[in-house]
């Protein structure tokens, strides 16, 4: 069974960094592409990034320049890196992949103070 667990989450200052990781088990992990998705309170889940089985990385245009995708294919994991961090980043931030259906990780909070 895939699990995904976030980890990494606080809150954090506007300008600041902070790096979301995601734990995948119960699949070939590095046969999958892999996506961070945010959803802020009273708003839709949208997609942030999303990182190909070969690397290949795509962004939203609001975090292009400022955010970094990556994985590590040996410790199962897939990393946000989140820099110049701004109060609209605010979101509860959830780690996805997809194969005969959609998974999810349980989620974890980015705030960003003004």
């Amino acid at each position: 069974q895939v699990q995904l667990v976030e980890s990494g989450g606080g809150l954090v200052q506007a300008g600041g960094s902070l790096r979301l990781s995601c734990a995948a088990s119960g699949m070939i992990f590095r046969l999958f592409s892999m996506g961070w998705y945010r959803q802020a309170p009273g708003k839709e889940r949208e997609l942030v990034a999303t990182i190909s089985s070969g690397g290949s990385t795509n962004y939203v245009d609001s975090v292009k320049g400022r955010f970094a995708i990556s994985r590590d294919n040996a410790k199962n994991t897939v990393y946000l890196q989140m820099n110049r961090l701004k109060p609209e980043d605010t979101a509860v931030y959830y780690c996805n992949t997809k194969s005969v259906r959609d998974y999810w990780g349980q989620g974890t909070q980015v705030t960003v103070s003004s």
